[in-house]
């Protein structure tokens, strides 16, 4: 994989964490639009891209494995909390059991998600943009994931050393992932299994993302998020 990849995966986390410490809070109205256009652009690409790929083969158990990683993802998030798509709990008490507790759920996730990363791009290698779909995705939905995190970070006090190391982990979670997917040799087959978890798990995030929203009493969409999704699934399906 491309050094570039590393760097994306890198930025990401960065672009997450430095908006929160900007901001030093959440303009709810902003951050679900946000959160809507990356939900949309993440379900965009797993139904335009990833999934046409992944049942080409002859696996007829593809399906049974998309569940499997739609599972895996309810399982990560009783540790994580949600994090992924912007869930922001602060825990002032025993906050530090708590951050293991979440990093522990999102590095697994993040490290998963980029086993696939290497092959997929060897496997669309001369096929326009093909092979970064999958990239993009996690990159997209890194950055909220990296915000939330940084906001419960500073809303729980915790020092800044520990700050820190919290979130380089959650940002080389992914690079390690795809560093470790590259050193393996993953036949079609294989890479389509790992795929199809990945997919699962980004239709669990993208799915609770664009039914979550800021009227849960009501189940109203707004039109701005209307728009905002409208958006993101624009930008997946040109996204080749």
């Amino acid at each position: 994989m491309e050094i570039l990849s590393y760097f994306l995966l890198l930025l990401a986390v960065l672009i997450g964490a430095g908006v929160a410490y900007a901001v030093r809070g959440v303009n709810q109205k902003y951050f679900v639009l946000s959160l809507a256009f990356s939900g949309a652009f993440l379900l965009g690409i797993t139904v335009l891209h990833l999934l046409p790929g992944i049942f080409k083969g002859d696996n007829h158990q593809i399906g049974i494995w998309i569940l499997v990683g739609f599972i895996i993802q309810l399982v990560l998030e009783f540790f994580s909390g949600g994090l992924e798509h912007g869930h922001i709990h602060a825990h002032e008490h025993n906050a530090n059991s708590y951050l293991i507790q979440i990093l522990f759920g999102l590095c697994i996730h993040s490290f998963i998600e980029g086993l696939p990363l290497d092959s997929y791009a060897n496997l669309h290698a001369g096929h326009n943009h093909s092979g970064s779909v999958l990239l993009f995705g996690i990159v997209l939905h890194k950055v909220p994931a990296a915000f939330a995190l940084t906001l419960f970070i500073i809303q729980s006090k915790l020092k800044k050393s520990i700050s820190l190391l919290a979130l380089a982990l959650f940002a080389f979670s992914s690079p390690i992932g795809a560093f470790v997917g590259s050193l393996m040799p993953l036949s079609e087959s294989i890479l389509n299994i790992l795929l199809a978890v990945v997919v699962g798990s980004f239709l669990h995030i993208a799915t609770v993302i664009l039914f979550e929203n800021e009227d849960m009493h009501h189940h109203k969409f707004s039109w701005g998020k209307l728009i905002s999704i409208l958006i993101g699934f624009l930008v997946a399906f040109f996204t080749t």
